[in-house]
């Protein structure tokens, strides 16, 4: 199966998610309404509804806001601004996205936005001092990767249904705390009612890992195939992987973004729960994502990474 065939595939399976989230929130809009009062489901779904709207109008500032990125001049950040726009018209991009910048240690990158004409890349300055011009560029591609897969779009309305379905239950629980009576069914009923309150949000976020793990992999692939240098990629992810440094911006809503979690050093040292805990990774782990690249392009890493100056570092972008 060729990329393009794979991404098609990926699509009408991520069109299936999307169905999953919708009729997940019509039941629990529903749970409400047979639980306590049509009223009062009507008016969660479309208070939900209204949130939701507000939340895409505003995803932007949005992820910025939990990211941290920061915008900036392009002139200031001109090397970097020219690597991306490499990329963008390798992959075809009518517009090249905006560059924006984490002030922050460690290595990582995303990619945010509905459609590719507004969309950007966010940067840390850790990886503009870890990573030298090939493997940098490799990121950027496999940040481009998501915005010309329509994945940025996907990511960010699975975000914003699993905050609408949060909210929903939150609505239930209140109804439940402040002395709510199920109008059918006693008891039983409203034990009902409470456990799905309690399980919607985990199904939420089942629903938007089912979108973001097999995403990587394609994205990978194809930073390999724009650049022609399936290597770069897999070196890329081998600095990242060796690096330990935890991102300051760890947070869980956004962490199937970032081309690596930042959740995963943070899991790393909770040795105890890390069965349980593999089960949430927004990501597969990058040893899978290595040996991915490593057959498709028939090489194999050399234990030792280069040592070529930080793109950073050797364009003045960051000290030294």
């Amino acid at each position: 199966m060729t990329l393009q065939e794979q991404i098609r595939a990926n699509r009408f399976r991520s069109a299936i998610v999307v169905f999953g989230f919708v009729l997940l929130l019509l039941v629990l809009a529903a749970v409400i309404g047979f639980a306590f009062d049509i009223s009062l489901g009507v008016i969660a779904i479309v208070g939900a509804v209204l949130y939701g709207i507000f939340a895409l109008v505003r995803s932007r500032s949005m992820v910025s806001r939990l990211t941290g990125a920061q915008e900036v001049a392009p002139e200031a950040v001109r090397p970097l601004r020219r690597l991306v726009e490499n990329v963008s018209i390798a992959a075809g991009l009518a517009v090249t996205p905006e560059v924006r910048i984490v002030e922050d240690a460690a290595p990582n990158a995303f990619a945010a936005g509905l459609r590719p004409e507004t969309s950007y890349v966010g940067v840390t300055t850790g990886l503009l001092a870890t990573m030298p011009q090939r493997e940098l560029e490799a990121v950027l591609a496999h940040e481009i990767s998501h915005i010309r897969n329509r994945d940025t779009y996907l990511m960010t309305m699975a975000l914003v249904f699993a905050g609408v379905i949060a909210l929903i239950a939150d609505i239930g629980f209140r109804s439940i705390a402040y002395g709510g009576r199920s109008r059918r069914g006693g008891v039983i009923v409203l034990v009902l009612a409470l456990v799905g309150f309690l399980l919607a949000p985990y199904a939420a976020l089942l629903l938007r890992l089912s979108l973001s793990r097999r995403r990587e992999f394609l994205a990978d692939a194809g930073a390999a195939e724009m650049l022609n240098d399936p290597e770069a990629m897999a070196l890329a992810l081998r600095r990242l992987e060796r690096d330990s440094t935890t991102i300051k911006y760890a947070d869980a809503s956004t962490a199937h973004l970032w081309v690596e979690s930042p959740t995963d050093h943070l899991e790393s040292d909770r040795r105890g729960v890390l069965a349980l805990s593999s089960l949430f990774n927004t990501h597969p782990p990058i040893q899978s994502r290595i040996e991915a690249l490593e057959e498709a392009g028939g090489f194999r890493l050399p234990e030792q990474l280069p040592s070529d100056e930080p793109f950073g570092v050797e364009h003045g972008l960051v000290d030294a």
